[in-house]
């Protein structure tokens, strides 16, 4: 009985929350590209967790110059399939000025834990920049999936992201982005693997080889138990630029405060 009515709830998902965003992607379009900060989205939700989320990226570009990107959020497990969470981003590309965004991201868990040999999720994902100098809002939507061989946890992601108003001068195309891990649990203090995160251009037209961006690199991983309810995750990861038109070094960490 109960998950049977676990289904018809994750039902309910896909027609209040799937069928929409898709209309969205029907109505918007825009240009896009992977953020230093930017970390692999997992589909697995913990009702009634909160976190304080810290996230940080640096990129060396193929121009020699520099981009950061900083954020903090604070989130919470609303439902059995809902997360939700608020981040203040702030992002630096010299000599541009310094742009600072509002970000809202929902997270649905559309497979029931452990029910599966894949577990699978949605995110959906809205940024707003604060400054507006012409920059545009930004939407990123698409599947999470997750699977576990023993020790080994891999997960792989499908995304949209497009952006809308702002520069009427900008390019408006929807972009295809992608993202995978692979994660070896050796110790809960402390894992280990590999990330990688790419981008093809348009969805519907990909761009020549050399001119996508994909990055990878090992990672680390860890949940440091402070109580009950209480816990500190983190994971860091160093990335190398695969092809021209992606940033030669990217560093990218984050930490969270479980509670």
């Amino acid at each position: 009985m109960g998950r049977s009515l676990n289904q018809e709830r994750k039902s309910t998902i896909l027609n209040k929350s799937i069928l929409p965003a898709l209309c969205l992607y029907g109505l918007f379009s825009g240009a896009a590209f992977a953020g230093p900060a930017d970390y692999v989205y997992t589909p697995i939700v913990e009702q009634g967790e909160r976190e304080i989320d810290v996230k940080f990226g640096s990129a060396s570009l193929p121009s020699g110059e520099k981009k950061q990107v900083g954020s903090i959020g604070i989130g919470y497990g609303a439902t059995e399939w809902w997360f939700a969470e608020v981040y203040l981003k702030s992002e630096h590309e010299s000599p541009e000025p310094r742009l600072n965004i509002l970000e809202f991201e929902n997270k649905f868990q559309l497979t029931e834990t452990g029910k599966y040999p894949l577990e699978v999720g949605l995110i959906a994902e809205l940024e707003i920049p604060l400054n507006k100098g012409g920059e545009a809002d930004e939407f990123k939507f698409g599947p999470l999936f997750q699977t576990e061989f023993g020790r080994l946890q891999l997960n792989g992601n499908l995304l949209l992201e497009t952006k809308f108003g702002g520069d009427a001068e900008a390019a408006h195309e929807t972009v295809f982005q992608y993202q995978w891990q692979a994660k070896y649990r050796w110790r809960r203090e402390f894992e280990f693997g590999l990330q990688g995160f790419g981008e093809t251009g348009k969805w519907n037209g990909w761009a020549p080889r050399s001119e996508q961006e994909y990055r990878m690199g090992p990672a680390i991983f860890g949940k440091l138990p402070l109580g009950v309810h209480e816990a500190i995750k983190y994971n860091a990861a160093w990335l190398i630029g695969m092809t021209d038109a992606t940033p030669n070094n990217t560093f990218r960490m984050q930490m969270e405060y479980e509670f």
